[in-house]
C-alpha cells in the first residue's frame, strides 16, 4: 500500500493591518508548493460587529461570515493538496467571541511593525481608528496563548526586517516553520490575484505594483504623530515590545 501523503504545514501569520502582510503572502504563494488564504476571518469579524468598513457588504457576500466554518478550514486540507498552506490573518478578527482552539492545529508565526508606522499608513486608508483597530492588543494574546502551550515562543519576524534582508529573514522564517526557503519567494508578477480578498481594490494598490520586496521603510517617529495617534501608539508599544524581543 502506497504511504499517505505528509499533511500540509499549515501556516497562521498573525499580522495587523498596514505591515507588509500582503507583499508575504505574496511570496509563499509564489512558491511552487503552497496555497494561499487571504484573511480568513474579515467577514466573518465584519459580521459579528457591524462596523463599517470599506467595501463592507461585498465582503459579507464573498465570504464565510460563521467563525466556526472559518476554524474548520483553516485546520482542513489544503487548496489543491498544496503541501504548504500559508494563510494571512488578521490579528484584531480575532474577537473575543471567536474560538482560538484551531491555533493549536496550526503553525502559528507572527509580523510585526511599529505601532507609530502603522498608524501612519493605517489613516491614509481609514480615518477612524482605536487601539482595537490596529491589532497590537489582540496579537500579543494570541502569541502569548502559543507561547504557553506549547512551551516556546512562536517565530516572530519585523517587517522592516523582512524589507532590508529578504533571503536571510526569509530563510530563518521558513526554517522555524519547518519548510524550506525557495528563491520563488524573493520576486513575483505584478498584478492582482485571484486569492486577493475582495477588498483589493481598496487597499492593495501598491503590493499590486510590486514585483518584489521594497526597500525598508523609515519609522515614523511618534512626535510626528496627531496627539490622538500618539496615544493610541503609546498603548500599542508594550504589546509590540513584548513580540519584538522574539524576533527572528
Amino acid at each position: 500500500m502506497p504511504a499517505s501523503p505528509a499533511p500540509a504545514v499549515r501556516i497562521a501569520m498573525w499580522s495587523g493591518p498596514r505591515n507588509v502582510s500582503t507583499a508575504m503572502m505574496r511570496a509563499f504563494e509564489n512558491r511552487p508548493d503552497c496555497a494561499v488564504w487571504d484573511e480568513p476571518y474579515y467577514a466573518a469579524y465584519l459580521a459579528a460587529t457591524g462596523l463599517d468598513h470599506p467595501m463592507r457588504a461585498a465582503i459579507l457576500a464573498a465570504d464565510e461570515t460563521d467563525p466556526e466554518q472559518v476554524a474548520a478550514r483553516v485546520t482542513g486540507p489544503a487548496p489543491d493538496g498544496q503541501p504548504v498552506f500559508y494563510q494571512k490573518h488578521m490579528t484584531h478578527h480575532m474577537l473575543p467571541a471567536f474560538d482560538r482552539g484551531f491555533l493549536f492545529a496550526v503553525t502559528n508565526a507572527f509580523l510585526i511593525r511599529r505601532p507609530e508606522s502603522v498608524l501612519a499608513s493605517y489613516v491614509q486608508k481609514r480615518e477612524e481608528v482605536t487601539l482595537d483597530d490596529i491589532g497590537f492588543r489582540q496579537q500579543a494574546e494570541i502569541f502569548d496563548q502559543v507561547a504557553d502551550r506549547f512551551g516556546a515562543a512562536p517565530p516572530v519576524v519585523e517587517g522592516n526586517d523582512v524589507l532590508a534582508d529578504p533571503r536571510g529573514t526569509l530563510t530563518r522564517l521558513c526554517e522555524a516553520l519547518g519548510i524550506g526557503f525557495r528563491d520563488e519567494m524573493l520576486a513575483w508578477p505584478a498584478g492582482r490575484r485571484a486569492s486577493d480578498g475582495v477588498w483589493a481594490p481598496h487597499w492593495y494598490h501598491a503590493v499590486e505594483a510590486s514585483t518584489g520586496f521594497g526597500p525598508p521603510r523609515p519609522d515614523v517617529e511618534r512626535s510626528a504623530l496627531p496627539v490622538h495617534l500618539a496615544r493610541i501608539a503609546e498603548a500599542a508599544t508594550p504589546h509590540y515590545e513584548h513580540l519584538a524581543a522574539h524576533r527572528l
